[in-house]
């Protein structure tokens, strides 16, 4: 099994280039990072996972800069989003962005996709709160157009784009409907989530990875009835905090990759972190 990495790195946290020299030495898969661009200091929107909001969200790098200065400094680290808020964004600008970090880190990038649950921050943005899975499945679609080999335009609910000439292309090359980078939904599980995943992404990114058991036959339901291969689907729990049996249980399900979260801390803390994870990676001694 796979084991990837999520943090939330911020300007009080060890950087983006020592931790990615760190796991690539250490034989981790991959780094995935959290995207919010502020935290309005008035709101109303509880914190999913309950009590105070931590301090880190605030201080949240932007997750491609952050993921650009790793690439530099690696040449097998997988690199990705955890999620990308594609709602708050030009998706002709992140169309460019994500293809250009894709292109220079040689394929490595996966596009994780998320809808955002603080009302707030999305409203800063323009988003009306009712209409941002539609704005967000609208917005994939106008990417794939400018990610697609030949000039493809593409006329939206929310927004349009010219065929036009638009490199550096995504490596990886179209399968199915899906056109761009790895692209992972993340997201309760829920019939509307599950069509998202089968009309535009390889899989599907929860967090915490509980009750798959239960949600994964669902899913594969939907992902069969959209006609997609069934071996294609990939699901990659993330934010995960490993304990005993968890591991050997993902994989029991098929589960080839899991994300575990590391602590928002300095450079002595997150070590120390990977060296308790080390017995996770293959011929380590833990069992997850």
């Amino acid at each position: 099994m796979r084991i990837s990495v999520t943090i939330f790195l911020t300007d009080e946290t060890i950087t983006p280039a020592h931790l990615a020299r760190e796991l690539e030495q250490r034989g981790f898969h991959g780094l995935y990072l959290p995207e919010h661009t502020h935290i309005p200091v008035e709101r109303t929107t509880p914190y999913p996972a309950g009590g105070d909001l931590p301090a880190e969200y605030g201080r949240t790098f932007d997750p491609f800069v952050a993921l650009a200065q790793a690439a530099a400094v690696t040449r097998r680290l997988a690199l990705g989003t955890g999620i990308t808020l594609v709602a708050q964004h030009d998706p002709i600008d992140l169309a460019k962005r994500i293809a250009t970090l894709d292109h220079l880190s040689g394929g490595r990038f996966t596009l994780g996709v998320g809808y955002g649950w603080n009302v707030e921050e999305a409203a800063d943005h323009g988003v009306a709160w009712r209409t941002r899975r539609d704005l967000v499945r609208d917005r994939m679609a106008l990417m794939r157009a400018l990610w697609s080999a030949e000039p493809t335009g593409y006329t939206g609910e929310f927004g349009s784009v010219r065929a036009s000439f638009a490199h550096p292309k995504p490596v990886r090359k179209p399968r199915g409907p899906v056109v761009g980078p790895r692209t992972l939904v993340g997201g309760a599980a829920g019939p509307g989530l599950f069509a998202h995943i089968a009309e535009f992404a390889d899989g599907w990114l929860p967090i915490g990875g509980r009750g798959l058991a239960e949600a994964l036959p669902a899913l594969r339901s939907v992902w069969a009835e959209a006609g997609r291969e069934p071996a294609a689907l990939e699901v990659v729990p993330y934010a995960v905090r490993p304990a005993p049996g968890k591991l050997a249980h993902y994989a029991e399900l098929g589960i080839e990759e899991v994300v575990v979260q590391l602590p928002p801390a300095g450079g002595t803390e997150v070590l120390h972190a990977l060296d308790d994870y080390a017995a996770l990676l293959p011929g380590g001694t833990g069992q997850g």
